[in-house]
């Protein structure tokens, strides 16, 4: 079984669309910038990748996580011609944080917010009449956990068309606990880099339909992507320390589930968070999977400009690869200056996009979170009749 992606649409620091973001990664434009929303003086790191959409500088506002969902399920559900009645289509929401922040504006601050508005729920029934909407919590792979639950969702027969979304914010707790993990305060993400310090949030949403390629697209309808397989697994290892063993395995799942050797994949979209755990257990994983395989798939890593998206990252990714493939540049890994030992046999971009000579067909996604919450998915260039030949 596989499935097609109709709609895609997506919101970060480095653009409001699918097309801009993009375009922000392959030129290397990074969304990193001083810290707007809270009193840098209370925190050690003084910068992130948030969204320049408040009011004033430091002035926060509620449900803006909320305002970045709707926009993004807006332009996909319009780019696969379902406009703004999702009334009998699912909507699977992906998140971390969740209106985390909007919660702390309203106890500390006393700004008004309604207690329904904290639910995603509410604003896709207000906004696309949508009766049928999940949350899926499952903290950084949560937007790969909720697209693996669509798959099953349209194998079942619960649903001809599946909207899959992923949003988060940053909230000032969960910025100020981070800002306490790390010997030296990170100055940006660094994936892979001698040089890192540790991970700093982004701010973004971004939503894909997805559909049974067996039904088709739909009349009028452009396919962005073929969808292969989505695998998932989890340890409960450790809270935060990733397992190797356990990322290899759902690689590996990943790979037979969609009918694919290691030496099929193209290109690979790491997790890369630039904190030393998650940079050994990744390329630990991705070291015994793609063993013998020379030259290594393309590998990048776009929260390098993106900062980490927490529960939209996985499906930021997966759009982000969906360009790559048909629009043929690789974007690097800004800020990746001397890299690690582990990642030696590792064709990763660096310095400035690369274009590959040969099309790039195959793309796996890695999306991993705490508590060994580790998800990934294998997505195919979708070639029209005679395209290619």
């Amino acid at each position: 079984m596989s499935w097609i992606v109709t709609g895609m649409g997506a919101i970060a620091s480095i653009g409001a669309s699918t097309t801009e973001i993009y375009e922000s990664l392959v030129a290397g434009r990074s969304g990193l910038a001083q810290l707007r929303g809270y009193d840098r003086a209370k925190f050690r790191a003084q910068v992130a990748y948030e969204i320049d959409d408040r009011p004033a500088p430091g002035v926060d506002e509620p449900l803006r996580a909320t305002r970045w969902l709707e926009q993004a399920v807006a332009a996909a559900a319009a780019d696969a011609g379902l406009g703004d009645d999702l009334s009998r289509t699912p909507v699977l929401v992906g998140t971390t944080l969740r209106e985390l922040r909007s919660v702390e504006l309203s106890w500390r601050d006393s700004v008004p917010v309604e207690v329904s508005d904290l639910h995603f729920g509410t604003m896709l029934k207000t906004r696309f009449g949508a009766a049928d909407t999940h949350t899926v919590a499952n903290a950084c792979s949560a937007s790969l956990y909720t697209l693996a639950l669509a798959a099953d969702m349209l194998d079942l027969g619960h649903a001809d068309t599946v909207v899959v979304a992923g949003v988060d914010t940053i909230s000032e707790s969960t910025y100020g606990l981070l800002d306490r993990c790390y010997p030296e305060a990170p100055d940006r993400v660094r994936p892979f880099d001698r040089a890192r310090r540790g991970m700093l949030q982004g701010e973004g949403a971004v939503a894909i339909v997805l559909r049974r390629e067996a039904d088709g697209p739909g009349p009028g309808t452009t396919v962005h992507a073929r969808v292969r397989s989505v695998a998932v697994n989890c340890d409960a290892h450790h809270p935060s320390a990733p397992e190797p063993k356990s990322i290899t395995a759902v690689v590996r799942e990943a790979h037979q589930r969609a009918g694919v050797r290691s030496g099929d994949i193209d290109l690979v979209m790491l997790h890369g968070t630039g904190t030393p755990l998650n940079d050994e257990a990744e390329s630990e994983a991705l070291g015994a999977v793609f063993a013998g395989v020379e030259p290594s798939p393309y590998m990048t890593a776009i929260k390098s400009m993106t900062g980490h998206t927490a529960g939209a990252s996985g499906l930021h990714s997966l759009v982000a690869a969906v360009d790559v493939m048909r629009r043929g540049s690789v974007p690097p890994v800004v800020g990746l200056d001397d890299p690690v030992e582990s990642v030696a046999g590792f064709r990763l971009v660096r310095g400035e996009a690369a274009r590959p000579d040969e099309p790039m067909r195959l793309a796996q996604i890695d999306s991993f979170g705490f508590g060994g919450l580790n998800a990934v998915a294998v997505v195919e260039r979708y070639e029209t009749a005679g395209e290619g030949q």
